[in-house]
């Protein structure tokens, strides 16, 4: 990869995760735009970083601007058409992880909720009547005293899909701002001992949602390609501090 394009993508606080002639996977950061805002085009997007240096590029999916984890262009048209066929397919396994308010029943479970758009544009619901088909697929990981740490696999791929689906089994996502309370994580809130000097800073400030894993075949080889992408900090610490003072 150039060294100026890997300079603009660290400086935007992305990590480059795979490069080759026919795409590019990243790891990208909360609050960081994937494509340009529908009415802020001044908001550093990570299309406009790629394309700036290498001319055109293809978006193949989304992320939410704060949900942080793995992301995929396509370098060429082929590339683009041949993923893209992926994802329509249902042939791209996605893994999210994300920590959650509440305890879902059982240790794994599937949802299988129709999703439309509401009556507030970009906001959905389940809509078993006229939504479309919809399913996400969790297992707990880790279960705390009020929350819980899951591995979601999305097997449709609908706007906010994980996101309503968590609210309507009642476990929505730490911070999530639409389908949640939007509340940051403050250490306050769960260790009573905790005592501040001044105002107390955030440990995470935005939905607590993250795309941990993507794999699909390669354009080119068709070989299967897998990539990953650790928790970022802020999620890291609340699971710190959860098991450290939320543990059963």
């Amino acid at each position: 990869m150039e060294r100026k394009l890997k300079w603009r993508l660290e400086s935007a606080g992305a990590e480059v995760i795979h490069d080759d002639e026919d795409f590019i996977v990243l790891n990208k950061p909360a609050n960081l735009l994937v494509i340009p805002d529908r009415y802020r085009h001044d908001l550093p997007n990570l299309q406009a970083i790629l394309t700036a240096e290498l001319g055109k590029i293809f978006v193949v999916h989304r992320l939410d601007r704060e949900t942080s984890g793995v992301v995929l262009f396509a370098r060429t048209a082929d590339a683009h058409a041949s993923l893209n066929a992926q994802f329509e397919g249902r042939l791209v396994e996605k893994v999210y992880a994300g920590i959650v308010i509440g305890e879902p029943q059982g240790e794994q479970g599937r949802i299988d909720s129709p999703l439309a758009e509401s009556s507030i544009p970009g906001v959905m619901r389940v809509d078993r009547k006229g939504g479309k088909e919809s399913v996400t697929e969790y297992r707990v990981l880790e279960r705390f005293h009020g929350y819980s740490f899951l591995e979601m696999r999305p097997r449709t791929g609908r706007t906010h899909q994980i996101r309503v689906h968590l609210k309507s089994i009642g476990t929505p996502l730490m911070g999530d701002k639409i389908y949640g309370d939007g509340k940051p994580f403050l250490l306050s809130s769960v260790k009573s001992s905790y005592r501040s000097s001044g105002e107390e800073k955030p440990l995470l400030d935005r939905t607590a949602l993250h795309a941990f894993a993507l794999s699909f075949d390669h354009p080119r080889t068709g070989e299967r390609s897998n990539h990953s992408a650790g928790l970022p900090k802020d999620m890291n610490s609340v699971l710190r501090y959860l098991r450290k003072f939320r543990a059963y």
